[in-house]
C-alpha cells in the first residue's frame, strides 16, 4: 500500500512568493517596478500605474475591453503576464492624446458619439488605432480579398483598403453590449478619410 492509503502525514509544498523586477515604458514614461509573476499587464496598469482606461470585462481575452497597444500591436492585456513584458512599450487610451489634443481616433469617437455607457470605449479606441496600423502595414484579415492580400507572391503589397466589412471584421474582437457598432465603424471611417 502506498503512504496516501495509510493516511501518512505529508508535508505540503511551501508557497513560493515569486516576484521579478521589470522595466515598462508606459505611455512614454519608463518605470521599473517589481511585479508578481502571476500579475497580468491589465492588473499592473490598473493597480501599479493607476491607469483605469483598460477594463477587466471577461478576464478571458474574449471581449476586448482590456485592449492596449504593446510595441504598437493591439493585445488583450488580461492575457499577458507583466513579467514577460520587460522592456515593452505599452500605450493605453490615456497615452494616445498629445497633450490637450485628442488622438484622431479619440476625436472621431467623440464627434460620432460612438459610445453609450463607455465601458468598452477605451478598448475599442486602442483596438481601432492598432487595427489601422495593421491595415497600413498590409496585414490581411479574414475578409481581405486573397488576390490582393500581402504575402502572396503575385499579390500587390502595401496597405489593405478598409471598407465597412474590413473594419467590422478587424474590430470583431471588441464587444459593445450597448450596440454602438454602427457609430464605431463610422468613427473609424472618418479617420481613414
Amino acid at each position: 500500500m502506498d503512504s496516501l492509503a495509510l493516511g501518512a502525514d505529508l508535508e505540503p509544498e511551501p508557497v513560493v512568493d515569486e516576484h521579478s523586477t521589470v522595466t515598462l515604458f508606459v505611455n512614454g514614461e519608463e518605470t521599473t517596478l517589481t511585479v508578481d509573476h502571476r500579475a497580468t499587464v491589465l492588473e499592473t496598469l490598473r493597480e501599479s500605474f493607476g491607469l483605469t482606461g483598460a477594463k477587466k470585462g471577461c478576464d478571458h481575452g474574449q471581449c476586448g475591453a482590456c485592449t492596449v497597444l504593446v510595441d504598437g500591436r493591439r493585445v488583450n492585456s488580461c492575457l499577458l503576464l507583466a513579467v514577460a513584458q520587460d522592456g515593452a512599450v505599452i500605450t493605453t487610451v490615456e497615452g494616445l492624446a498629445e497633450g490637450e489634443s485628442l488622438h484622431p481616433v479619440q476625436q472621431a469617437f467623440v464627434e460620432r458619439d460612438a459610445l453609450q455607457c463607455g465601458f468598452c470605449t477605451p478598448g475599442q479606441i486602442c483596438s481601432a488605432v492598432g487595427m489601422l496600423r495593421e491595415a497600413a502595414d498590409g496585414h490581411p484579415s479574414h475578409v481581405t480579398d486573397p488576390d490582393t492580400a500581402a504575402g502572396r507572391p503575385d499579390a500587390a503589397t502595401g496597405p489593405v483598403a478598409l471598407d465597412t466589412d474590413e473594419i467590422r471584421e478587424r474590430m470583431s474582437g471588441n464587444l459593445c453590449r450597448c450596440g454602438a457598432y454602427p457609430r464605431i465603424v463610422e468613427a473609424i471611417e472618418d479617420v481613414i478619410e
